[in-house]
């Protein structure tokens, strides 16, 4: 039996590069740090790494409601702490009185001086308060570039783990039937919106599933994937609960408030 009979063909090389990672650690005995991986990621991961008796595995992104997070693969004599994740926290120290800083706008920001996204994880922002984290490899690079945000000059300023925002998902949740588990069928039916509205929006690469752009509308959607549609925002499939007499899904999902 296939390992990739369990994931979508678009995430078979991800795949790869996780059995890599494995025999890497087992080869040369020794620790391998991911940079930050995505929830639907990190269950990758956990599927193919979580349960071997000689590879363990641990997942940190900075606090214990991070999403995105680096994983550590290490052999089984190892001890995993938080300092071996090489994570820096910011804040940043914006004119609040006279500017507003969005989760897009530091994201843009990031995007617009050349750093990938797997080298910073959650961006935080709670009312005036605004803080990211990035890999430590990454850092310097970050304190000499990141000056501006948008238009709004800021200023960097390090902090401890324990000084992070508490900024949790929460979702409004909601039931409802579907004739399949298309992707253009549940984003129709999360979104309130006809199937000949919903379908442009992917052919158009504006959803996206487990945080990648998906333009196919037939993709077969999963219980515990994640959408976000631009200009709709962020919900997911949080359970798939049998078939209906007339032999429609039942699912449970939830809209990001």
């Amino acid at each position: 039996m296939s390992i990739y009979q369990h994931y979508r063909p678009e995430e078979h090389e991800f795949v790869d590069r996780v059995l890599h990672w494995k025999s890497e650690v087992l080869e040369r005995y020794s620790p391998r740090l991911t940079d930050f991986l995505d929830p639907r990621e990190q269950e990758i991961v956990k599927t193919i790494v979580g349960n071997d008796t000689e590879v363990r595995l641990s997942l940190w992104g900075g606090s214990s409601f991070s999403e995105r997070k680096r994983a550590l693969i290490y052999p089984d004599y190892y001890e995993a702490q938080n300092e071996d994740f090489q994570l820096v926290c910011y804040n940043i120290q914006y004119p609040a009185k006279f500017s507003t800083i969005e989760h897009r706008d530091v994201l843009g920001a990031l995007m617009n001086i050349g750093v990938k996204r797997g080298k910073y994880g959650d961006i935080l922002v709670s009312g005036d308060c605004v803080q990211f984290v990035c890999a430590t490899e990454i850092s310097g690079f970050i304190e000499l570039n990141l000056t501006k945000v948008g238009k709004t000059g800021i200023t960097l300023h390090t902090i401890s783990e324990d000084e992070l925002a508490e900024v949790k998902a929460e979702y409004n949740e909601k039931s409802g039937t579907l004739s399949s588990l298309r992707l253009d069928v549940v984003v129709a039916e999360v979104y309130n919106l006809s199937r000949a509205k919903a379908s442009p929006l992917i052919q158009q690469g504006r959803v996206k599933l487990n945080h990648k752009i998906v333009d196919h509308v037939s993709t077969e959607m999963m219980e515990g994937d994640e959408l976000s549609v631009r200009g709709f925002g962020r919900s997911k499939l949080i359970a798939i609960e049998g078939t209906t007499k007339k032999e429609k899904w039942r699912i449970r999902y939830g809209l990001l408030k």
